[in-house]
């Protein structure tokens, strides 16, 4: 694991066994989006497929997970979820205080609340008072589309100073309650609003860990592009110290996603980076499929190792000087090397069995 761009120097908060904040790795966080099933006396937590998606979620890299309480009827559902994870499991919870305090004791290794729609500050406290006493983080998330109306109903501020105000009112209250295990997100659909807002808490509360994302981004592609530009700019900036990339879609491709735009800024190298061209009329191999499958291989490996797959020999020489591993392409072969030395040629058809096998030795 390579994380090279410096960070802002914030306090370090535990998640179970994950540091977050304080010169900790940024972590990849998702949440489970598996439909509730019936039970007794209605619909409940689906503990068998909460646990099945975060297995997925581990083997993708994913450091922690969120799973939401729909009711008080789940709250001793989510904790054999919590107890059989694998993962750290943070508990979201909306609307309900009671179920914020029940999760406390149903092995949570972190909530997530919006104070804002939570009840009355003396709900909150309560919620704070039992997070204290379990000894676990709170993430105060605050969101666009749940702002107080107070601030929600004003044409004075923009969405950007709307969402760092709430943010900000509600870390001096946790503040006041002598409660400073707590980490911030502030996050809406809007890239260049989510930016504004997390730079402006960055610089208004700058020892708390923020977790950042672009909320309800859409889907694979455009959720994905929208994420890589807002999360890709803080995270050049030294901002954020834990990441959720928002997707309508398998979490799982949510991990995937985090970790591409963590390697694509420099921040933290775990996983292989893929350097293959376009392809044009010089080159004569099928490269397409051959860079697909070398992706799909690779998803879950965590080596930090560059891989060039490359088309022809206007780039191909070049990229070999800098990748830890790969393969130029010429008329139905390709030259195998590895940290910029040649090693052999293969056939077109063996290009990626020749080359995974290759990368298992590194």
């Amino acid at each position: 694991m390579e994380f090279r761009t410096p960070r802002n120097a914030t306090r370090r908060v535990h998640v179970a066994d994950v540091a977050v904040g304080g010169g900790a790795p940024v972590s990849v966080q998702s949440m489970t989006n598996v439909p509730m099933v019936d039970g007794p006396d209605g619909p409940w937590l689906d503990v068998e497929g909460n646990l099945a998606q975060i297995e997925r979620l581990a083997k993708a890299g994913c450091e922690i997970v969120r799973v939401a309480i729909p009711n008080r009827a789940s709250i001793a559902r989510f904790g054999q979820v919590a107890l059989q994870s694998p993962l750290p499991v943070v508990a979201d919870v909306h609307f309900d205080y009671q179920i914020a305090m029940g999760a406390c004791h149903e092995h949570a290794a972190g909530l997530r609340i919006n104070p804002g729609n939570i009840g009355s500050m003396e709900k909150v406290d309560a919620v704070i008072d039992a997070a204290g006493e379990a000894g676990i983080p709170i993430r105060i998330g605050v969101n666009a589309g749940s702002l107080e109306d107070s601030l929600a109903e004003r044409d004075d501020l923009t969405q950007a100073e709307k969402l760092a105000i709430s943010a900000q009112g509600f870390v001096d209250h946790f503040y006041e309650r002598d409660f400073s295990d707590i980490v911030v997100s502030a996050k809406a659909h809007d890239v260049m609003t989510t930016v504004n807002a997390y730079r402006s808490l960055s610089q208004s509360m700058p020892e708390v860990p923020l977790h950042i994302g672009v909320t309800e981004a859409g889907g694979v592609l455009q959720g994905t592009i929208k994420s890589a530009a807002g999360l890709g700019m803080l995270l050049a900036e030294g901002i954020g110290d834990t990441m959720r990339v928002s997707l309508t879609a398998d979490p799982v491709e949510e991990v995937a996603v985090a970790f591409g735009i963590l390697s694509a800024v420099d921040v933290r190298r775990c996983k292989p980076e893929i350097i293959s061209c376009p392809t044009c009329s010089r080159c004569q191999v099928d490269l397409i499929p051959i860079a697909e499958e070398v992706t799909r291989r690779l998803a879950n490996l965590n080596k930090p190792l560059k891989v060039a797959v490359m088309g022809c020999v206007v780039n191909g020489p070049g990229e070999a000087r800098y990748a830890d591993v790969g393969v130029a392409c010429g008329r139905d072969e390709g030259l195998l090397f590895a940290r910029g030395e040649k090693l052999r040629r293969v056939p077109a058809d063996a290009i990626v069995d020749e080359l995974l096998a290759l990368i298992e030795t590194m």
